[in-house]
């Protein structure tokens, strides 16, 4: 499967190849072209800046808003006070694009890094707190039943039966979450930042410097695939086992 994913990629590319040298517009740039800018581009200091900006901004994110979506969603799906008080607002807000938040973040803490730090850790939230919340539901009651007949507590019971029940969810969700970190890093980097890749591909549009946009998507697309690879791995480690899912 991979090989005939390989051979599918490349014959993508080939084609768009063979369209753009045929005369596609300026702004459709070929795979070939695309690579060889980006190859060039990380000859320079200044992508890598950009790359830094964008990770400090994601990475923080990512980290505090999945945190407390695993940890609220775990208590919520075991505890039902905790569950008839958090989860109707969670999943009553969760449609809401958590992007249009951004102007009040900063009002309320600036117009710097913390407010883009704190919208995208409200964006990885929720995904992280509604699998997180499922997966302990989904705890086979047997299992819990077992424990407590053979004296475990409560607490016992949530870290040796219900986390490990929840953990597959629990992946998926960081992986849901991981995605959305960059979609909205990019998205608050063009509305108003002064470094990122979000801010590249801005200024690119702005001086039509088509080549540096492609170079900051492919960039963008890569730190992506590299982090659910990283997630994927880590799943396989601590799940094992479990079965690998694709």
């Amino acid at each position: 499967m991979p090989i005939a994913r390989v051979g599918l990629l490349l014959v993508v590319l080939a084609i768009w190849q063979v369209f753009w040298m045929r005369g596609l517009p300026d702004y459709a740039l070929g795979p070939v072209e695309i690579l060889k800018h980006f190859v060039a581009a990380l000859a320079t200091r200044e992508l890598y800046e950009h790359i830094g900006a964008s990770l400090m901004r994601a990475l923080p994110g990512f980290v505090i808003g999945s945190a407390f979506g695993i940890a609220l969603g775990l208590v919520a799906g075991t505890a039902r006070w905790f569950d008839d008080m958090l989860s109707p607002a969670v999943f009553m807000t969760y449609p809401v694009p958590k992007i249009v938040m951004l102007p009040l973040f900063m009002l309320w803490f600036g117009i710097g890094d913390l407010s883009k730090i704190l919208i995208i850790a409200l964006a990885c939230f929720y995904p992280t707190f509604i699998n997180a919340y499922y997966g302990a539901k989904a705890t086979p009651r047997i299992l819990v039943w077992s424990g407590l007949n053979m004296g475990a507590g409560k607490w016992r019971i949530f870290s040796r039966v219900v986390v490990p029940s929840a953990l597959p969810l629990v992946f998926a969700g960081l992986r849901v979450s991981l995605a959305l970190s960059f979609i909205v890093m990019f998205a608050t980097e063009m509305i108003n930042a002064r470094s990122g890749l979000g801010f590249l591909i801005q200024e690119a549009e702005n001086s039509m410097r088509f080549d540096l946009m492609y170079t900051s998507l492919l960039s963008i697309a890569i730190l992506g695939y590299a982090g659910d690879q990283l997630l994927r791995l880590g799943r396989r480690r601590v799940l094992a086992w479990q079965e690998p899912s694709a």
